[in-house]
């Protein structure tokens, strides 16, 4: 027993037991010390940055979207006002399974499988961290109440309230106004992200896209605090949006609701403009679409039916359809040769029904009235009957280079106007254009062809009535324009190119616009129904446009050809005689007659004159 108790070291087994508690208290206060450290380092050092990481958790700035601008009519009528709406969003970062959230839904409301194929291409472009996404517009009060009853049970799911446009008048505005829709991929890389924060419409087309920065406003901020399911408990700041600039035009409603009646049934546009102001009264094309379709987006199917149909609804054709003048640019031809000198009002041209190139004698132009119109035709009559032969003979003897720059000065093949959207310039044919389009050198039958207003040039419906305008001003320029700006205070002002002015003396523009007022109160005049019976004097020009040639040994029979390749016909005018408060220009396809669109204009200028004088 002695022996065992010799054995046993317990002044060693005491060091070896305080070394071992002295390693561990060492390392217990090493741990307390780095445990210490880390805090300080998160707690003080980091402070500021988890401060706002915490921020960010429970507070959001949210984009207040700007009221888009108001348009309204001359006297203040409302033609693209704001809707509430109230839309199905989804925040994806707290949707926590999205095919049974969406399987939740279906069972409260009806989501059609367009709407979940654009909520699904939605969903894959690129968006900031718990931006909603939009499932499904214009909720039903039903469908917004079964949401709210079943909320709790839908992580991520909002009910939004926003503004909508809306186009009161549909259809009759539609090329005018244009419309808004959504923003895409494309525009998506060219708009200063900033100001469409929180906005996903942008205008597409009309005045909506012309003047998109004025009617667009400020976005504005909110800073709300929110809960861990991200319901918002409390708004901490505001910052109000700027709404979007009102715009008041020169269109008249009543006008353009009464030339889209005129045009029911037909293919064509109208335009009406003031004289005094270039304000533009009406501007109409038909058929036309309900834009409304448009501002939510469109189905598949219903573009589908627009877009392929043969009558081409999205057409302005006011603006961008592009058709031979025909007649109603003899007047601005004859203008042209009296500047140069190639003509004088006494200067007779034999009419025998016909022209016969003198340096080709193969080439024989009819003139539309067998047999022609006198012995011999003056420059006045040649308006008045609208006689081809005598223009025949004015083309040849005027050339290309001066009927060119003629047609110039009434802006023909140019855009004349301040904010029409998208208007196409037309044709004023040179030597250099046919080369370039054709390869071809020009000819003298092809200078023959532009004196009546056929062949190569092509003109739109607007730009006849910009001449026609011009004509009335005696050559002095005032700018087609939609918008009144009396402010200045748009941030577009778009100032167009114009051509120079005509230099002829008072007595050559009032000899025309005589020789106007007898294409109408003539008895010889191409358009005398038109005047039969008119409270004021009306002075107009008729045209009838070949859709197709006719050989010179065939007579056309528009009963023998399919509709739509008979002749177009125009009128562009103006009244009353002595102090022009209106012009109009009427073109319908394959209409046939220049004197049914006169009568067309008589009763738009009856619509705008008498209403005025009430």
């Amino acid at each position: 027993m002695a022996d065992t108790l010799n054995i046993q070291d317990r002044t060693g087994e005491k060091n070896l037991v305080f070394r071992r508690m002295l390693v561990a208290m060492l390392l217990v206060c090493l741990m307390v010390i780095a445990l210490v450290a880390r805090l300080f380092y998160l707690q003080v050092v980091l402070h500021d940055h988890y401060v706002t990481k915490s921020t960010d958790n429970r507070v959001q700035v949210q984009p207040l979207t700007p009221t888009r601008g108001l348009i309204y009519d001359r006297n203040g009528v409302l033609l693209a006002d704001n809707l509430p709406s109230h839309n199905l969003l989804l925040v994806m970062e707290r949707v926590e399974n999205l095919p049974d959230t969406l399987q939740q839904l279906r069972s409260l409301i009806e989501i059609s499988e367009w709407e979940e194929e654009r909520f699904e291409t939605r969903l894959k472009r690129s968006r900031r961290p718990f931006q909603p996404v939009v499932l499904k517009e214009q909720l039903t009060e039903t469908e917004i109440a079964r949401i709210a009853a079943n909320r709790y049970f839908l992580d991520g799911v909002e009910v939004d309230a926003t503004l909508i446009r809306r186009y009161p008048y549909e259809s009759t505005f539609a090329h005018v106004l244009g419309y808004v829709g959504k923003i895409n991929e494309s525009e998506l890389r060219k708009i200063d992200s900033s100001l469409y924060a929180g906005t996903i419409q942008i205008g597409k087309n009309g005045l909506e896209k012309t003047y998109e920065q004025d009617l667009l406003g400020e976005p504005g901020a909110r800073m709300v605090e929110t809960n861990a399911k991200g319901r918002i408990l409390r708004t901490l700041e505001n910052e109000a949006s700027k709404p979007g600039v009102d715009l008041k035009l020169y269109l008249d409603l009543e006008l353009q609701q009464f030339a889209e009646k005129e045009l029911e049934g037909r293919r064509g546009a109208i335009v009406a403009i003031d004289p005094k102001t270039g304000g533009i009264l009406a501007l109409t094309s038909n058929p036309s679409f309900n834009p409304n379709l448009f501002v939510t987006g469109i189905s598949t199917e219903d573009y589908a039916v627009l877009r392929d149909s043969k009558d081409v609804p999205f057409l302005n054709r006011a603006t961008r359809g592009l058709y031979p003048p025909a007649s109603t640019i003899k007047m601005f031809l004859g203008l042209g040769a009296l500047e140069s000198g190639v003509t004088t009002w006494d200067y007779r041209v034999p009419d025998p029904g016909y022209y016969i190139l003198p340096n080709d004698e193969d080439v024989r132009k009819r003139d539309w009235k067998e047999g022609g119109h006198k012995d011999f035709v003056t420059l006045s009559d040649a308006i008045i009957e609208s006689c081809d032969t005598y223009f025949y003979d004015l083309a040849f003897r005027m050339k290309l280079e001066n009927m060119n720059d003629a047609l110039d000065k009434f802006g023909f093949g140019r855009d004349t106007t301040k904010d029409v959207h998208n208007v196409r310039k037309g044709i004023n044919p040179n030597r250099e254009w046919k080369k370039q389009r054709y390869g071809l050198s020009w000819f003298a039958g092809d200078s023959l062809n532009v004196g009546i207003g056929q062949g190569y040039i092509l003109a739109s419906p607007l730009q006849v009535a910009i001449a026609t305008m011009t004509l009335v001003n005696e050559g002095q320029w005032k700018v087609a324009s939609l918008v009144q700006d009396t402010s200045k205070k748009l941030k577009i002002q778009l100032e167009p190119n114009l051509p120079k002015s005509m230099a002829l003396g008072n007595e050559h523009w009032q000899k025309m616009k005589d020789a106007m007022r007898g294409v109408v109160h003539s008895s010889k005049g191409t358009a005398r129904g038109t005047g039969f019976d008119s409270p004021f004097q009306i002075a107009g020009k008729t045209g009838t446009a070949q859709v197709f040639s006719i050989a010179q040994d065939e007579t056309y029979k528009a009963e023998d050809i399919e509709e739509r390749l008979r002749d177009h016909a125009w009128f562009t005018g103006f009244a009353p005689f002595e102090d022009p408060e209106i012009v109009v220009t009427v073109f319908v396809e394959n209409g046939e007659h220049g004197s049914a669109m006169g009568r067309i204009a008589r009763r738009i200028m009856e619509n705008w004159i008498l209403r005025e004088q009430k």
